[in-house]
């Protein structure tokens, strides 16, 4: 790839990595807390993932001051390119409406599947360290068998937990039959939760209500992979004594050269699509 010019914007140890990875392939980095944001130099904007947690300012907690979105926008020329991840639908717009080319990397399937292995990897060391078990022979329960619930229970099934996945269609019933695992319609759910150890939901909405979280072991663990607002009962779960994470940005926090790593090969396969 031909030398580019970066602007790495915001975002938490995985932009770090990723402006260092861009350095040591040849580019010319800005990184926007050190450097401070130069748009004019820059071709490329990289903002981070998520873009933002309010939807009005940047996920950047190394900046001293908030940076507002839509000044993002309007310090940006019409026609560069801003590439960042998980963000919403009405910045995309605005953007598009300043002559921005904006691209989710996030909504990449080669992405999400690459980053769902650091994913899991984060959860178990999770479970690990708030856990008086082990995950071997304990009971797992993992709540959807999408990208991350199909890493997560190779992986637990791999050190020796005994892993319950929870779907909605028959079709993924098939494959964790498959996989050996026990399979659970979510309809089923309250004739076995009463067993489980642990609880990993990777599901972006309300799952795990007060009436299922009554009949839950007051022992167990619930890790909650799923986007804000999550798919657990928080404060039902408070209130009846059950210890819950909601571990949002996993890769960043456990792995963030990997996840860096990740975030890298993907926008590289952008440009590459695209020609950029």
């Amino acid at each position: 790839m031909k030398r580019k010019s970066f602007l790495v914007l915001g975002g938490d140890n995985r932009n770090l990595e990723l402006a260092n990875l861009l350095k040591k392939d040849g580019h010319n980095v800005y990184l926007s807390h050190a450097d401070g944001m130069n748009f004019q130099e820059s071709s490329i904007i990289i903002g981070p993932l998520p873009l933002s947690y309010d939807g009005y300012t940047l996920n950047a907690p190394f900046h001293s001051e908030k940076i507002i979105l839509e000044d993002i926008l309007t310090d940006m020329k019409k026609g560069q390119v801003f590439i960042a991840g998980n963000m919403d639908n009405g910045f995309m717009s605005k953007a598009e409406e300043y002559g921005i080319t904006v691209i989710d990397y996030f909504r990449r399937e080669d992405m999400q599947v690459l980053n769902a292995v650091p994913t899991a990897e984060g959860a178990i060391k999770l479970a690990i360290e708030h856990l008086p078990i082990t995950i071997h022979n304990s009971n797992t329960l993992v709540l959807g068998f999408g990208r991350i619930g199909k890493a997560l229970s190779k992986m637990l099934q791999g050190i020796g937990g005994n892993v319950y996945v929870a779907a909605r269609n028959y079709s993924d019933i098939a494959w964790i039959k498959n996989y050996r695992y026990t399979p659970i319609l979510f309809w089923e759910l309250d004739k076995y939760i009463h067993k489980m150890d642990i609880v990993f939901n990777t599901v972006p909405a309300m799952v795990l209500d007060r009436d299922l979280l009554i009949k839950l072991n007051k022992e167990a663990l619930i890790i909650d992979l799923a986007s804000k607002p999550g798919g657990v009962d928080f404060l039902a779960a408070e209130e009846l004594g059950i210890k819950t994470i909601h571990a949002l940005g996993l890769p960043g926090k456990t792995a963030p050269v990997s996840a860096a790593r990740i975030i890298k090969d993907t926008i590289y396969n952008i440009i590459e699509e695209r020609g950029i």
